[in-house]
């Protein structure tokens, strides 16, 4: 069988907060030009992995591998220009507008010599646009909703133009609507060649965005692969606890967790 390449790894890694062990002996493989989404229940881990392959969170044993690489040997803009976050939760300076904070993903490419160009700007106003802002580029962030503020929040990791994105719940505050927006627009960079990897809550969701499924439970991997391969009842209920039935997304013939009704589980 074909060895999937992969360019961002963790290697028996062991992470925690101060003296809490989230997981331990934690190896995992992003497999390149992937869109992988990693799901679980809360505090199985999920965003505790992501912060250590984006560099926030150093591993108290074993190494996250880019290119070859420790990833904590790269210098902080050399590894911003490769892997690009959008964290869960982020507060904006006082008083800055929209158009200044989504600049702000345009900081790994710059220096003391390249200053701000024309592709600065463009790749900011692409990234509005994308995301639906463009209209709010001079409001100030702290004016704007939960879920305007999502979305310019990812305006500014996409306006970082890296090539490995990561992703940690990006739906949060977004409705229904702004929440498929948001995804297919990822799916779309997924399919230009880049490489993703998102936390998501909703399982069905990673089941039709996710060409890699991760599912973890108390902070360690219980299987990975392509949804069809991952997603059964029987891994819903061991990972979840949840009773269900898995059909055929009749929209995209992916898998649907339907749970079962209120009066089947009494």
């Amino acid at each position: 069988m074909a060895t999937t390449h992969s360019r961002l790894q963790a290697q028996d890694v062991t992470l925690a907060y101060e003296n809490r062990v989230i997981s331990r002996d934690l190896t995992v493989s992003v497999p390149d030009q992937s869109f992988t989404v990693i799901v679980g229940p809360n505090a199985c881990g999920k965003s505790t992995l992501l912060r250590s392959l984006s560099r926030l969170l150093t591993p108290t044993r074993g190494k996250i591998v880019l290119d070859g690489k420790n990833l904590h040997q790269y210098r902080p803009k050399e590894a911003a220009r490769i892997v690009g976050l959008l964290p869960q939760s982020s507060t904006a300076p006082e008083g800055i507008t929209v158009e200044d904070l989504v600049s702000r993903g345009r900081y790994p490419h710059q220096g003391f010599i390249k200053q701000w160009s024309d592709a600065d700007h463009t790749a900011v106003q692409t990234a509005m646009a994308a995301t639906n802002v463009s209209e709010l580029a001079e409001r100030r962030v702290e004016e704007l909703s939960g879920g305007q503020r999502q979305r310019v929040w990812a305006a500014m990791a996409l306006a970082q133009e890296t090539d490995l994105l990561l992703l940690d719940e990006p739906t949060t505050f977004l409705d229904i609507a702004h929440q498929i927006d948001l995804l297919d627009l990822f799916a779309d960079l997924h399919e230009e060649g880049r490489t993703l990897v998102a936390v998501l809550h909703d399982l069905n969701h990673a089941t039709r965005y996710a060409t890699h499924l991760i599912a973890m439970k108390d902070g360690a991997v219980v299987d990975q692969g392509t949804p069809a391969d991952v997603v059964t009842a029987e891994l819903v209920h061991e990972v979840f606890g949840l009773r269900c039935r898995v059909v055929e997304d009749p929209a995209t013939g992916t898998p649907l967790v339907v749970p079962e009704a209120r009066h089947a589980r009494r």
